[in-house]
């Protein structure tokens, strides 16, 4: 029995104008919706996320909290349990699963909130990394919807130097004999290890692996470290999910549509929520520098850095039990204030 509910929202025209049949979105639901209907949350899930990884970031006496919130948690298009290449029959079945946009990701999203669970009006949208990205999209694509908006470690735009570490990892993978173009007959097992080794290594800071913080994790060695994220990426990740996934990733930008015609400044400024923007001071994806040219241009934002030798990873559930007060803390004051 899976433990998530399944949303069929049936021919889905993208912005690259190809119509994907019988689209579906995977969420599951925590709390109940109140009568107002002003206490729905919505957490889009990260890369290598789903709404099981996304439990750690909400709980009993936490900001966002079960008890007091309706929390809507979405899994992303090509992730495994929505729509993505390893389950979508012919003709869009694993290397030609067709381009998919966050803005065609959040359009989703909207029809199953508004359609399915009867939700017109966001009170947060969160989350970590590709999921914050999702946070931005909202704000700008729906803006009378979305009342406030907490991205961590996440930029409303993926920079040129994300750009080019995306092309690294996706290259290292691509470069197993047995890929063949997306249509291996096994999943292409050096390839899947070569993308987790090279990955780990922009997923947490220099100082992280200067001084040894790998051991709290309970690896002896740095090598310890690299062939667990192989074995994650071999056990649990299909090869065109993850590309599918990371196209989106490197194709992420809310001006990229006919509402703002990309001009980034216009659509940052359109955003009406309460944002606090979270970077961690060593994220090697998303610097904080992206955040600060980001906050300039939106009315209602504010920059909140958090401290860290976590590197990007400073955000991932039971890394920095610091950031777990740091980022509550921030959700409760944008609820407060909306």
């Amino acid at each position: 029995m899976c433990d998530y509910k399944v949303y069929n929202l049936g021919e889905v025209k993208l912005q690259s104008g190809v119509v994907l049949p019988d689209t579906k979105l995977a969420y599951k639901t925590y709390g109940e919706l109140n009568q107002e209907k002003n206490n729905v949350v919505v957490l889009p899930t990260f890369y290598t996320g789903s709404h099981i990884r996304n439990e750690g970031f909400f709980g009993p006496g936490r900001a966002i909290d079960p008890a007091q919130h309706f929390i809507v948690s979405v899994n992303l298009v090509g992730n495994g349990f929505s729509s993505s290449p390893s389950n979508t029959p012919p003709p869009f079945d694993g290397p030609r699963f067709p381009d998919f946009t966050l803005y065609d990701n959040v359009a989703c999203q909207n029809r199953l909130l508004t359609e399915e669970l009867g939700v017109e009006s966001i009170a947060l949208v969160a989350g970590w990394s590709m999921a914050g990205c999702q946070s931005y999209q909202w704000a700008a694509q729906f803006p009378d919807m979305v009342k406030a908006i907490v991205p961590f470690c996440a930029s409303a735009k993926t920079s040129p130097h994300n750009i080019v570490f995306l092309e690294g990892v996706q290259a290292a993978l691509q470069a197993d004999s047995h890929w063949n173009g997306g249509d291996y007959e096994t999943q292409p097992e050096k390839g899947l290890r070569a993308f987790g080794r090279v990955y780990a290594g922009w997923a947490f800071s220099q100082t992280f692996y200067r001084e040894g913080l790998f051991k709290t994790m309970g690896f002896e060695t740095i090598e310890d470290l690299l062939v667990d994220w192989e074995e994650d990426h071999v056990q649990n990740w299909d090869a065109n999910n993850l590309l599918a996934k990371l196209w989106s990733w490197k194709n992420a930008d809310i001006s990229r549509n006919d509402t703002y015609n990309g001009d980034f400044h216009a659509a940052l400024g359109a955003i009406k929520a309460k944002a606090v923007l979270i970077p961690s001071t060593t994220d090697l994806y998303f610097p904080p520098e992206d955040n600060e040219i980001e906050v300039m241009h939106m009315p209602n934002a504010e920059l909140r850095p958090f401290e860290s030798v976590w590197g990007h990873c400073a955000a991932s559930p039971g890394n920095e039990p610091e950031f777990v007060s740091f980022l509550d803390r921030a959700i409760n004051e944008v609820l407060d204030a909306t």
